[in-house]
């Protein structure tokens, strides 16, 4: 009878445990959550982009870098190959253009995530970094785009202990690099079902070069989107779970010194940063729950929040855009030019709106 009884106390206390995960998790991904529709002016969907547009950078010539066909657990199943486009955003078409790959290039196994572009300042060559998971494994392509025949030079494939589930990236220099580790664990079980279900900050951000790599940041529940201030001092990321976008200062050892955190009510996703103003603009999943337990009939929303002065003591913090997921579903990321918005996505499409 004794046996029975402890049988029936852990089994109730495993119960009760599970039950309070659930909740817990469910207010993280803002399942109650209800969408208000807030679109702009003269939308449009791209052309070609079927499966996701999840990291969007914009060159300031207008030429938009778009990664697509990202396959991730917990997503809608995809059979899409790995590619990247780019959109003249100076031509009125907006006609997105898949840039050639290099013959040696495994494009296979391409599973592009987050991008970033750096720009050699001595010879103004660009280079394109890109996170991919083949095999659901971790590691950033370096690439140098060829402008006059809209190809990728591939350089090199960077791979270390501590990238080991990298989400998004900011490139610092020809060969170093700021990312986020959005999860603890590798495993993809771990990763997929009980770090979620756990949902404790044991996310990351490393600083990679030739020379050293190591964690730099701590203490994420999702850390997600990256990026940089356009005077170079500060390092901006978005933790998902936590619902805000923290200012991080970078000091001479590229060690990061945490400044402050500013809340955006939101899962926010990727962050893309106006060279001239210094706005942060983010793509955020303004219902989380419903992309984790996705439903064609049900769909996820998108939302797009421009963060303004944010190193001020009251950052201005405006919800530009929201779609119920009827014309877009789950965004990932948006970026400004020349009165324009482009909003990506984690697995739809991509659009794109007049600002004014």
């Amino acid at each position: 009878m004794g046996k029975l009884v402890c049988i029936s106390v852990v089994v109730a206390a495993l119960s009760a445990l599970f039950g309070e995960r659930i909740v817990n998790f469910r207010k993280r991904s803002l399942a109650s959550r209800e969408i208000v529709q807030n679109h702009l002016p003269n939308c449009v969907l791209l052309k070609n982009l079927d499966h996701g547009s999840e990291d969007i950078t914009i060159l300031g010539n207008g030429l938009a870098f778009i990664s697509t066909g990202l396959r991730y657990p917990g997503m809608p199943p995809s059979d899409a190959t790995g590619k990247i486009f780019v959109v003249d955003l100076n031509d009125a078409r907006m006609k997105p253009v898949e840039l050639r790959m290099p013959r040696n290039f495994d494009l296979e196994s391409f599973n592009p995530h987050g991008i970033s572009i750096y720009i050699d300042p001595s010879d103004d060559a660009i280079y394109l970094f890109v996170v991919s998971h083949p095999e659901h494994k971790s590691q950033v392509e370096q690439f140098r785009f060829e402008e006059e025949d809209f190809s990728l030079v591939h350089l090199k494939t960077i791979k270390h202990e501590l990238l080991y589930s990298v989400n998004d990236i900011v490139a610092v220099g020809v060969d170093s690099f700021y990312a986020t580790n959005d999860h603890h664990y590798s495993n993809e079980i771990i990763k997929g079902i009980v770090e979620p279900f756990l949902c404790q900050p044991w996310s990351n951000v490393v600083y990679y070069s030739p020379e050293e790599a190591k964690v730099v940041s701590e203490g994420y529940y999702f850390a997600n989107g990256i990026n940089i201030s356009p005077d170079q001092r500060y390092i901006y990321v978005a933790d998902l779970f936590d619902h805000n976008v923290h200012v991080l200062e970078r000091k001479e050892d590229n060690a990061l010194v945490s400044i402050k955190s500013v809340p955006v009510g939101s899962l926010c996703d990727n962050i893309e940063v106006d060279p001239e103003t210094g706005d942060l603009w983010l793509g955020c999943h303004p219902n989380g729950w419903k992309v984790f337990m996705f439903d064609p009939n049900d769909p996820p929303g998108s939302e797009v929040i421009r963060i303004q002065d944010i190193h001020s003591e009251q950052p201005a913090v405006t919800q530009v855009y929201a779609d119920d997921g009827k014309v877009l579903m789950g965004s990932s990321v948006a970026a400004a030019y020349g009165g324009k918005l482009l909003i990506g996505t984690v697995f739809h499409k991509a659009l794109s709106c007049d600002l004014e």
